[in-house]
């Protein structure tokens, strides 16, 4: 179908990061959308509905000058769950260091949302792909240390797997690249659903 414009509407680094490193190097548009709208206790269906609203925010931005080419989408939202309890972003270090004491030796869900909207063609694919954490044995000291490096205070499940935090987790069950915040398998379905091919992207101009 030929290259679209994509747009990643999360200000996450890590998410534009996993794009640019197959090849997309998509236009970021951070959606503000306030997240305290969606309250749903099912993990799955609340970062579904969360993504969806964040790239339906962005759609809305759009102008109609934007939209003379192809443009696809993408909004993105993680939780983690550990006994049946939702955790997003810690709200501060001593939240973050609580939640590590709670989570060592612990085995959580990490649930990431993704919808992506094809915008020239009124399509959209809503998914949402699972991966276990099994969380290793941290001693209080190495909490306290990772927590002041700041780095699990902007991470939905109070780690970033591609930071120090990788060294924290035991073993992982499923897509590795959904517990950085986007399943890159997931986004080449997704991609093919709506008719567009991820080599698309790689061609050189």
């Amino acid at each position: 179908m030929g290259i679209a414009t994509f747009i990643l509407a999360s200000a996450s680094p890590a998410r534009r990061r996993l794009l640019q490193g197959v090849g997309i190097d998509p236009v970021v548009r951070v959606s503000h959308f306030d997240e305290s709208q969606i309250q749903l206790s099912d993990p799955a269906a609340l970062v579904k509905a969360l993504a969806l609203r964040k790239a339906e925010t962005v759609v809305s931005q759009l102008d109609s000058a934007s939209l003379e080419s192809p443009v696809l989408v993408m909004g993105c939202d993680s939780v983690l769950a550990i006994k049946g309890e939702i955790h997003g972003k810690p709200a501060d270090a001593a939240e973050a260091v609580a939640r590590w004491q709670r989570m060592r030796r612990q085995i959580g869900e990490l649930y990431t949302g993704h919808a992506l909207l094809d915008v020239t063609h009124q399509r959209q694919q809503v998914r949402c792909q699972v991966t276990r954490v099994y969380f290793g044995w941290v001693s209080d000291r190495q909490i306290a240390a990772y927590v002041a490096t700041g780095e699990p205070l902007t991470c939905a499940g109070c780690f970033a797997l591609e930071g120090k935090g990788g060294s924290l987790i035991d073993k992982l069950e499923g897509c590795h690249s959904n517990v950085i915040g986007l399943s890159l398998p997931l986004l080449r379905q997704m991609l093919d659903e709506l008719g567009y091919d991820l080599a698309d992207f790689w061609e050189t101009t």
